[in-house]
């Protein structure tokens, strides 16, 4: 299991590196972002949130032939309808909230061998794509929300964190 890092942490403000070598130690990682990611309940991981400042990030919805580790992702094309869904992260986690995003998007990324692919995906998957591509530029998803809604958020996150540490010393 990797540490997920939490809101505060630099790393999850970095813009990240590409990945140039695609060799066993990548696999492993890809690997142990997977695990992770599903033991925390999640259904994207990027590399910035267990502190690794690569562009890659895993998705697992738990529908069939969506587990794809994306490395060097790129979104190349979006519709132009927006829709909003409540979101969370695991580098934020216990608060949520609706953001918008668009609906479609198609994406072109290598995998674990660094083969390339395209993949044009809507709902869910089109979802966690791109919420987990944002980690790759340094952005949450508190960051799409107005001012007074991102506050809000924060303070429910700093709120709950507060709580969390109070309760791990007793």
């Amino acid at each position: 299991m990797l540490d997920i890092f939490k809101y505060g942490d630099e790393v999850l403000r970095e813009k990240t590196d590409r990945v140039e070598v695609f060799d066993d130690a990548l696999a492993l990682l890809v690997d142990a972002m997977f695990d992770t990611m599903i033991e925390a309940d999640g259904v994207g991981l990027a590399a910035p949130q267990v502190g690794v400042s690569k562009r890659l990030f895993v998705v697992d919805t738990r529908s069939a032939g969506e587990r794809i580790a994306f490395i060097n992702p790129e979104i190349i094309e979006t519709s132009d309808d927006s829709v909003p869904y409540e979101e969370g992260c695991l580098s934020v986690p216990g608060v949520y909230h609706d953001v918008m995003r668009p609906s479609h998007i198609t994406i072109r990324a290598q995998d674990v061998r660094g083969k390339g692919f395209t993949l044009k995906a809507g709902g869910l998957l089109a979802r966690v794509i791109q919420h987990e591509n944002d980690h790759l530029d340094g952005r949450l998803f508190i960051d799409r929300l107005d001012d007074r809604e991102r506050e809000k958020v924060i303070a429910q996150y700093e709120k709950k964190e507060k709580g969390r540490r109070k309760k791990k010393k007793a």
